[in-house]
């Protein structure tokens, strides 16, 4: 596949991020979102973090390791994304936007 300039190929590999999604769906079982940033609460240094949350919008509980798994999965798949924000990974539609910090810190604070 041809590149730009930057590097970057032209054509966003979709098979791989469909793949993804089908993983990360299988290793969540009922996870319709991955909300994935490199601010996990409980360490002081960057570290990749996931929050997985139902069709409902309530998180599903996820262990240290799998949190950790998911969100390096997700980094890998879309390393050139702006990480100095978090972002909402769709399970179903196996897209990736930027997650809003209103949303990401929750409403009322």
């Amino acid at each position: 596949m041809l590149a730009m300039p930057s590097g970057i190929p032209a054509c966003p590999d979709v098979a791989r991020q469909h793949r993804l999604a089908a993983q990360l769906a299988h290793m969540v079982p009922g996870a319709a979102t991955i909300h994935v940033s490199l601010t996990d609460p409980k360490q002081a240094w960057p570290h990749p973090h996931a929050v997985a949350k139902d069709v409902a919008g309530d998180a599903i509980e996820l262990s240290r390791t799998t949190a950790r798994v998911a969100a390096r999965w997700v980094l890998r798949v879309w390393p050139d994304a702006d990480w100095s924000w978090p972002h909402t990974f769709d399970l179903a539609a196996a897209t990736l936007t930027r997650s809003d910090l209103v949303a990401a810190v929750g409403r009322g604070r």
